[in-house]
């Protein structure tokens, strides 16, 4: 819903961003038309911390708008799984360390918001999987979770990472892997497990060197610019 509706300012912007350099600030020169796209945090329940690193988002958001030439807030809002409010809302963001439930009022929803054009990225903070899997059959029956060839354009929108995803967080120390859900061709969830961009992110809580938080903030602009104007 949200790419079919902008899909001439979209285009116009990446025309702009065509004839920009790669890795170098250029929100600047894009002006505010006070219609800034926001994203949200999905609150759910079971007892998972979905509120965890309440400052990932916002930093992330601070460091993305100096290089997409997208006119977005810093700012994001917790919305509940079962909420019509997603639909507001272009991307939705979900983490956690333990288990997540959900309904299939809630299920339905989630899956309405992908399926008209939303993009969900879930992030597991270590924990997670066991749990997230087990939704994802609930919401997508009849797909499958596919890992990303290191050659998907996800990896490559405005940063390059030509070997996947960086590994931000050690947690088993087992490779980070990106996997997606595809609905009508197009990827509509990321899901990333055992590389915890989020902590990254959070840079003002976790102590991780500037270069695995460089790598982290690279990765996660490279999703919202994805989602933002791909329709693959």
């Amino acid at each position: 819903m949200f790419l079919k509706s902008n899909i001439f300012r979209l285009t116009f912007l990446l025309i702009l961003f065509s004839f920009s350099e790669i890795g170098t600030p250029i929100a600047h020169a894009i002006q505010n038309q006070n219609d800034e796209l926001r994203i949200a945090r999905i609150q759910y329940r079971g007892g998972g911390d979905w509120y965890n690193d309440p400052s990932s988002l916002t930093n992330l958001l601070r460091f993305a708008k100096q290089y997409i030439p997208i006119s977005f807030s810093e700012r994001y809002d917790d919305v509940a799984i079962g909420s019509r409010d997603l639909h507001r809302y272009p991307f939705a963001f979900m983490t956690g360390h333990g288990n997540i439930t959900v309904n299939q009022a809630e299920a339905a929803n989630l899956r309405e918001f992908v399926d008209n054009g939303g993009f969900l990225y879930v992030d597991d903070d270590y924990g997670f999987d066991r749990y997230i899997r087990e939704v994802f059959s609930i919401i997508f029956p009849d797909e499958e979770l596919i890992e990303l060839p290191f050659n998907h354009p996800i990896y490559n929108q405005v940063f390059n990472f030509p070997d996947g995803l960086p590994k931000i967080h050690e947690h088993e120390g087992n490779p980070p892997q990106g996997f997606g859900i595809f609905r009508n061709g197009r990827l509509a969830v990321y899901y990333t497990y055992q590389s915890n961009l989020a902590d990254g992110w959070a840079y003002d809580v976790h102590d991780n060197p500037d270069h695995i938080v460089r790598a982290s903030l690279e990765m996660g602009a490279n999703l919202l610019f994805y989602a933002f104007t791909s329709d693959r």
